[in-house]
């Protein structure tokens, strides 16, 4: 595995490629990421995996000092799992001086209200991910379905040609959808983690048996306070989704109810 760490080093080692399949990451990986990398490796040429913590998709008072930092081990990770580049740019390297271009995508749902500018960051660096890789694929975690809809909207209203491909979220053996910021969590914050995946059970069981399932979800919450629970569209999929704190900590997570995501 090649690790650069500027453009013109990427865009050098991307010489003669073949397809590419790009894996856009803040790091801090896990079994959820490198599915994603397995996927990618199955599908494609040349694997990217991008490792940067994006400053632009965090607000004020959020956890980016706090948000697992390990580049070593990353590195190892995504070496063990057939990466053959990881670019691990720095912030100016992405956002250099006078830098002033954004994308603001519209309609981002209860997840864009709960967090003002999360997605102008996020389409805005996937955008330069994009144009700075031009992979015929990207990959992406079915645990941020909002952040699918956003992308994909993106890819359409500005006529990028881009399979974005959706895995499966990747669950701990008791439900709670891996995510690095698990790593916040108490032992008695992690053990009442479950009830967020749960209650979205509970909205699919409510979903089949043609009752409200977001109802469903919000009454099986078991104490947990929500931001939101809704309803998402997805290129036809209808998914159900949540956000919930626990203790500090934000998590989000989701069902599909209908349809199948790709």
């Amino acid at each position: 595995m090649k690790t650069v760490h500027t453009i013109p080093e990427l865009r050098a080692a991307l010489a003669s490629a073949g397809r590419v399949g790009l894996v856009p990451t803040m790091g801090a990986f896990h079994d959820g990421h490198l599915s994603l990398f397995r996927a990618a490796r199955d599908e494609c040429d040349t694997v990217v995996v991008s490792l940067f913590l994006n400053p632009t998709q965090f607000g004020a008072n959020e956890d980016l000092k706090r948000y697992p930092r390990d580049e070593p081990r990353d590195s190892k990770l995504a070496q063990d799992a057939g990466v053959d580049i990881l670019f691990a740019p720095s912030a100016g390297e992405m956002y250099p001086e006078g830098f002033g271009t954004w994308v603001e995508v519209e309609n981002t749902g209860a997840e864009g209200n709960a967090r003002p500018g999360h997605f102008r960051g996020v389409a805005t660096v996937c955008l330069k991910l994009f144009n700075i890789v031009r992979p015929q694929a990207a990959y992406f975690g079915q645990k941020d379905a909002r952040q699918v809809s956003v992308l994909r909207r993106m890819l359409r209203d500005l006529n990028l040609d881009l399979e974005l491909r959706v895995l499966p979220t990747v669950r701990d053996a008791d439900g709670l959808a891996l995510s690095s910021r698990n790593a916040y969590l108490s032992d008695e914050e992690r053990r009442a983690a479950v009830a967020l995946p749960r209650a979205l059970e509970a909205g699919r069981s409510a979903h089949t048996q043609e009752s409200d399932p977001v109802k469903a979800a919000r009454a099986a919450l078991n104490g947990l306070e929500p931001d939101y629970v809704e309803l998402v569209d997805l290129d036809g999929a209808t998914v159900l989704a949540a956000a919930a704190r626990i203790g500090s900590t934000r998590l989000i997570d989701n069902v599909v109810l209908q349809g199948e995501l790709k």
